[in-house]
């Protein structure tokens, strides 16, 4: 996609602070961070989200994530955790598929709001979600 800052990103048409790639990866520091060390995993090929990415691109960057980033996020960066999240279509800022790690900390005041007054009945979700 010619307008995709992630695709530009990747052909190295607009900066970033690169930590790791390969033939099917980026991962950059993310400029809008929730914590130190926040980085986004970009596959190289565009992939708008979740439903059109193929399997071993998802599983390769699990692979990475799991081999390379936390290990150096824990050893760099003295994190205690990490939370992994990826978007689809609402609150997908960038229709370009990718992997937020947020490194976690104590203290660190992040807050993924759940906001138990909107839920409907768990029972009538879970009969609407069953085979």
């Amino acid at each position: 996609m010619n307008d995709c800052i992630f695709c530009k990103i990747i052909k190295n048409e607009a900066p970033s602070k690169t930590i790791y790639e390969d033939d099917l990866i980026k991962v950059i520091m993310n400029i809008n961070p929730s914590t130190d060390g926040h980085l986004l995993v970009l596959p190289k090929e565009h992939y708008v989200n979740i439903m059109d990415i193929k399997e071993e691109v998802i599983s390769h960057s699990f692979q990475i994530i799991r081999d390379k980033l936390y290990p150096l996020l824990k050893e760099k960066l003295n994190c205690e955790g990490l939370t992994i999240a990826e978007n689809n279509e609402l609150g997908q800022e960038i229709r370009h598929f990718h992997i937020h790690l947020t490194p976690r900390y104590p203290d660190d005041n992040v807050d993924f709001i759940y906001n138990k007054d909107k839920i409907s009945d768990i029972e009538e979700i879970f009969s609407k979600l069953k085979n």
